[in-house]
């Protein structure tokens, strides 16, 4: 006999969602799950996180969160298919991690009053060149990015990226990201 366990469930930490995504996860056995709140700052090992909610799917609920430590800001946004009010969410962000299931064709969809889907990466580089944010890497890549060429496609992201003023790139397994400033602090 095989047991699977997940990892979740072997978790010895807290594990950190919102109410409406703890709810869609209700089943899975993690022992101390925690809350975090929509539009107010939570601290967790120093580091505060600010989750805003996003229109993305009426299954799976999505947030943005506004991540930042020692006066650094990132917005890391996987799922979107808008973000409302993207000047205030993206203010004095240095780095955009979005949503990269697709480069221009837009995959979003009304269904009913609720946006659905994925916002193009074009879309959102048009939403960081509007709140000057200068970097930008792209997860969550969907099969117009997996199919084609990384060489061909980087060279589209970059390209894409700075026509908006903003230094663009695909996410790779194993990337690091540093936010410190040219004087390395």
């Amino acid at each position: 006999m095989r047991t699977t366990i997940t990892p979740l469930a072997l978790s010895r930490c807290p594990v950190y969602a919102t109410a409406a995504t703890w709810k869609v996860l209700r089943r899975l056995p993690i022992r101390d799950r925690r809350i975090i709140p929509l539009r107010r700052a939570v601290r967790i090992g120093g580091i505060r996180f600010f989750a805003i909610p996003v229109s993305h799917s009426v299954r799976a609920p999505a947030v943005g969160y506004r991540i930042s430590a020692q006066r650094r800001c990132f917005f890391y946004l996987p799922d979107v298919a808008a973000l409302p009010n993207p000047a205030k969410a993206l203010r004095r962000v240095e780095l955009y991690i979005g949503d990269g299931a697709t480069v221009r064709r837009s995959m979003v969809r009304d269904k009913g009053r609720t946006l659905i889907g994925h916002a193009p990466i074009i879309r959102q580089l048009d939403w960081c060149a509007k709140a000057h944010v200068r970097r930008a890497v792209f997860t969550h890549c969907g099969s117009p990015i997996v199919r084609t060429s990384a060489d061909k496609m980087g060279a589209l992201i970059r390209q894409l990226g700075r026509e908006h003023g903003i230094d663009t790139r695909i996410a790779h397994d194993g990337d690091r990201l540093s936010l410190r400033s040219p004087d390395g602090t």
